[in-house]
């Protein structure tokens, strides 16, 4: 087959693939180093919910091999039309290789359908034949199927790490902390081509920004972020990684500066840590792996956050006991002439991120010109805290000047007895949506926040 990817990072769980345009149909071989049930489909949002999967192995009774779909996060059931054809099967010094195959298309609303977009793949697998409760033998991996593309490797392929240094975690659910700290020092220009997350403990790193400072940030620190430094004015994202996200490689064309012009300015490193056991005597060192190239591209790369505004002051609450809560956050572009001097460019969006908290169930970013909706800039009907990662489009989609992006974030405190609060914490909220564009501008956000007025009269706050 002439196409093959690793799902896992740590090279256990691998896919080769290849399709026929003539018959319509893609053949898949999945590879585990294991030698229980193995698992593997197609998800709309990286997790079990609405997911299109295959199950197999070799058991005491011989192969067995099943088409199934997932209604939750519940064994998957299986469908009434079997639309996968199992090729092979076979176990093998500690290793089990499945190959099958489908139509590309298919009628059945239980499967998905194969598109030329990037995919979420996810995979699981265990250490028997006894279908049960993966634990953390599982992932997910966004590849395009039908249009791959191999990660570039470019000649002096170069790289440092931006991560903590054995910082202590304080025993309380939610922590955040911020390293201060200058790249390496590089002789003119550079782009970024690729971003690699490297997390040393899984199950308490939430997720990671690196923010570019303004040129009056100009000390070091090492300590818990927000504590009324200087440092907590650097807010330009330059990278962003979440739970359940993997690696960011950029398109040919574009990459994201550094060095040149601003070899002496600092850049934040910040990473939320979830500890909801209150464990002591954790420490860790994650942090991102940066790829660099002298080759500049055609276009510089900037993020633009949009969607609500989080603010200290802003008393901004989502009742308990509530099964669908919306919240808003608009960004009107043509604003943005106004904060900068040289015209602004359309934008050129190809890549995004969606982010909430745990109470988060659908995020929409709408894309709205002359007051009508002309499409949709991020859209995850069934969101999964778990499952964030950066998306590819696919295609580039285009923001004009006086356009107006909508954020709207669905959430669901139905089985909370209080107030959910707006803030950093992992049971706060958050609602907001990272566009990764080009060519960049000299604006990180665009976002607004609510008229409370009404709604802390209602709530009884005053």
């Amino acid at each position: 087959m002439p196409f093959m990817e690793y799902l896992d990072p740590d090279h256990r769980v691998s896919l080769k693939w290849g399709f026929d345009d003539i018959q319509e149909t893609i053949t898949f071989a999945l590879c585990v180093n294991a030698t229980g049930w193995v698992s593997f489909g197609f998800s709309p949002n990286g997790g079990m919910r609405g997911s299109d999967i295959v199950i197999g192995g070799i058991g005491p009774s011989g192969i067995y091999f099943t088409d199934r779909h997932a209604t939750g996060n519940t064994l998957p059931v299986v469908d009434k039309q079997q639309n996968y054809t199992l090729l092979s099967l076979t176990e093998a010094e500690g290793q089990t290789i499945m190959t099958f195959q489908r139509f590309i298309q298919s009628c059945d609303e239980d499967d998905f359908h194969i598109t030329a977009r990037p995919i979420k793949l996810i995979y699981a697998y265990g250490t028997t034949d006894e279908i049960n409760y993966h634990d953390k033998r599982r992932g997910t991996k966004e590849v395009n199927l039908l249009k791959y593309m191999p990660r570039a490797t470019l000649p002096g392929d170069t790289y440092f790490n931006v991560t903590m240094d054995n910082i202590s975690i304080p025993a309380i659910k939610t922590y955040y902390h911020c390293k201060v700290m200058k790249f390496p020092p590089l002789n003119g220009k550079h782009h970024i081509y690729r971003i690699e997350p490297v997390i040393e403990h899984q199950d308490i790193v939430h997720h990671m920004l690196l923010y570019k400072c303004p040129p009056f940030v100009t000390e070091f620190y090492d300590k818990p972020c927000y504590s009324g430094d200087i440092g907590d004015s650097c807010f330009r994202v330059v990278a962003a990684w979440a739970v359940g996200g993997g690696v960011f490689e950029l398109p040919d064309n574009a990459g994201i500066p550094i060095s040149g012009e601003n070899s002496d300015i600092l850049y934040r490193l910040e990473i939320h840590y979830n500890n909801p056991t209150n464990e002591t005597v954790r420490r860790d060192s994650s942090g991102l792996r940066v790829y660099y190239t002298a080759q500049l591209r055609q276009h510089d790369v900037g993020v633009l956050n949009t969607g609500l505004m989080l603010s200290p002051d802003l008393l901004y609450i989502i009742p308990p006991k509530a099964t669908q809560f919306l919240t808003y956050g608009t960004c009107n572009t043509s604003l943005i002439s106004k904060l900068q001097d040289d015209p602004v460019p359309d934008l050129q969006v190809f890549a995004v991120l969606l982010h909430t908290h745990m109470a988060g169930r659908k995020v929409r970013a709408g894309l709205f010109r002359h007051g009508k909706q002309i499409d949709f800039l991020g859209l995850e009907e069934n969101y999964n805290f778990e499952m964030q990662q950066i998306t590819n489009m696919g295609k580039i989609k285009i923001i004009k000047p006086g356009d107006e992006i909508v954020v709207e974030c669905t959430y669901s405190t139905a089985k909370r007895t209080e107030f959910t609060m707006m803030g950093l914490a992992t049971t706060d909220e958050m609602c907001l949506v990272y566009l990764i564009y080009y060519p960049a501008i000299n604006i990180d956000a665009c976002w607004s926040h609510p008229n409370m007025t009404y709604l802390t009269a209602t709530s009884g706050n005053q």
